[in-house]
C-alpha cells in the first residue's frame, strides 16, 4: 500500500470519527433547542466545559499511550505494547470513577460556577447530575478509539464512533420529544450512546490476537514518564477547550447579555467540527509519524506531514466557505427565524469564521510535534492556542475593543499562535539539519 493511501486509509476514518463525537453534543443541541427552548439550550453550552474534561481525561492517557505504543510496535516489541495498553486502561477507569464521585457530591457548587443562572441554573444541575455517572466510559470510548486507530484498524474506530452517533440521535429522540424528559434526557442520551461505543471497542480487543489485546498487565508505571509529556498536549488542548468555553459564556454575559449565550453556542458547534476536522487529521496522523519513527524512517515522517498540512489547509478552505455561505441554513437548525436571536447569530457566525482558516496548521504541527517526541514543541503550541493566547485575545476583544469584536477572538488567537508555531518549526527542522551535517 502506498503512503497516501495508508495516510488516507487512517486520516479519514479518524476525521468521520471525531465528526460523529461532536455530533453528540449538536444533536442535544438541535433537539433540546426545539424540545424545550433557548434558555436550555444555552444550559447544554454551560455544562459543555464539563464534557470537555471528560473528553481531555481519555485524550491525555490515549495520545501519550497510543504514541508510546506505536513507537513499541514499530520497534516490534508487541508484548511490551500490550502491557502498556492494559494498564493504561486500569489507570483510567480508577481515575474517572473518582471523578464522577466528586461531581455527585459537588453538584449544586459545579454548576453555580459553570455559569448558572435563575433561568438556567436548574437545567446545568439535570444535565450534570445524568451525565456525570457515564464518565468512564467517555474517556474509555475515546481511549480505545484511539488505540483502534494506533492498532491498525481505522475502520473499526469509525464503526464505534457511527453505533454511538445512531444510538445518541434515537435515544435524544426517544428521551426528549417523545418522552419529555428534557435536559435531563439528553444528557442520559448521551451517557448511554458512550456505552455503546465502549463495548464495541472492547469487544474487537477482546477478539483481537495479533497485536494489541487484553490480558497482559504490567505495572510500569515508570513509562508514564513518557505517557505525561506526550499526552500533556492533546489532552490540556481538549481541557483549555472547556475553559475557553467557560471564559466565553461568562465575557458575553457580562459584554452582551445572557440572551447571547445561545448565539454562541451555535457558533461554538460549527467550530467544533472545524476543530473536530483538524483533530481528527492529526490525530490519524499521529501513529503513522510514531511507527515510522520507531522504525527509524524520518523522511517518511516528514512526508506524512506534508501531507496533514495539505488536507487541513483544503479542509479548512471548504470549512470557511461554508460557514459564511451557508450560515442562515445552519442557524435554522436551531433557531425559528421568528427569534429575536436568529439575524444576530448569523451575523456573529460570519464574524467568527475566519479562524477556521489558520486553526489546522497550528493543531497538525502540535500532533506531529507530539508523535516524534517533542513535547517541548507541542505543549507550547497546545498551551498558546488552547488557553494562553485565547485568554489574552479574548481580553482584548471582549474588554478593549468591546461589543461584536469578541467574535474576533479565536481568529486573532490562531494568528498569533501561528508565529508560535512557526518559530518551533524552524526551529525543529533546523536542528535536524546541524545533526544531519
Amino acid at each position: 500500500m502506498s503512503l497516501r493511501r495508508q495516510f488516507f486509509k487512517f486520516t479519514i476514518p479518524s476525521i468521520v470519527s471525531m465528526w460523529i463525537y461532536s455530533l453528540y453534543t449538536i444533536v442535544d443541541g438541535i433537539f433540546v433547542s426545539n424540545g424545550v427552548g433557548e434558555d436550555a439550550l444555552a444550559a447544554v453550552n454551560l455544562v459543555q466545559p464539563y464534557v470537555n474534561v471528560m473528553f481531555a481525561i481519555g485524550i491525555f492517557f490515549a495520545t501519550g499511550t497510543s504514541t508510546v505504543i506505536s513507537l513499541e510496535l514499530g520497534k516490534g516489541d508487541r508484548n511490551r505494547a500490550c502491557r502498556f495498553f492494559n494498564q493504561n486502561l486500569v489507570v483510567v477507569a480508577v481515575f474517572c470513577l473518582t471523578f464522577s464521585a466528586l461531581t455527585l457530591l459537588f453538584t449544586d457548587p459545579l454548576a453555580r460556577f459553570l455559569g448558572g443562572s435563575e433561568a438556567t441554573l436548574d437545567y446545568v444541575k439535570q444535565y450534570i447530575t445524568a451525565i456525570a455517572p457515564f464518565a468512564v466510559f467517555f474517556a474509555i470510548s475515546y481511549n480505545l478509539e484511539i488505540q483502534v486507530k494506533a492498532d491498525g484498524s481505522p475502520q473499526v474506530s469509525t464503526i464505534g464512533v457511527l453505533s454511538c452517533g445512531l444510538a445518541n440521535v434515537i435515544l435524544d429522540y426517544l428521551f426528549v420529544i417523545v418522552l419529555e424528559w428534557g435536559v435531563w434526557g439528553a444528557a442520559l442520551a448521551t451517557g448511554l450512546a458512550q456505552s455503546t461505543s465502549t463495548v464495541v471497542f472492547t469487544c474487537y480487543f477482546f477478539f483481537r490476537k495479533k497485536r494489541l489485546q487484553f490480558g497482559r498487565f504490567g505495572r510500569e508505571l515508570s513509562v508514564y514518564k513518557r505517557i505525561i509529556p506526550l499526552g500533556l498536549s492533546e489532552g490540556l488542548s481538549e481541557f483549555f477547550n472547556g475553559l475557553v468555553i467557560l471564559a466565553f459564556n461568562l465575557a458575553i454575559i457580562r459584554v452582551l447579555g445572557a440572551d447571547k449565550v445561545a448565539s454562541y453556542t451555535i457558533v461554538g458547534y460549527v467550530h467544533m467540527m472545524v476543530l473536530m476536522t483538524m483533530s481528527g487529521a492529526s490525530q490519524g496522523m499521529q501513529p503513522l509519524v510514531s511507527y515510522n519513527l520507531g522504525a527509524g524512517d524520518r523522511k517518511t515522517c516528514h512526508k506524512l506531514l506534508r501531507y496533514g498540512l495539505a488536507l487541513c489547509g483544503g479542509a479548512s478552505l471548504v470549512l470557511f466557505a461554508v460557514a459564511e455561505l451557508f450560515a442562515p441554513a445552519i442557524v435554522s437548525w436551531f433557531l425559528e427565524e421568528s427569534s429575536d436571536l436568529y439575524g444576530y447569530t448569523i451575523y456573529a457566525l460570519r464574524l467568527f469564521a475566519p479562524a477556521f482558516l489558520i486553526a489546522g496548521i497550528n493543531v497538525v504541527m502540535a500532533a506531529f510535534f507530539t508523535a516524534v517526541e517533542k513535547p517541548r514543541y507541542a505543549f507550547p503550541i497546545a498551551v498558546g492556542r488552547g488557553c494562553v493566547l485565547m485568554f489574552l485575545s479574548l481580553g482584548i476583544t471582549a474588554f478593549v475593543l468591546g461589543g461584536d469584536a469578541i467574535w474576533l477572538t479565536a481568529a486573532l488567537s490562531e494568528v498569533l499562535c501561528l508565529v508560535l508555531t512557526a518559530v518551533f518549526s524552524v526551529k525543529y527542522f533546523k536542528a535536524l539539519k546541524k545533526k544531519a551535517l
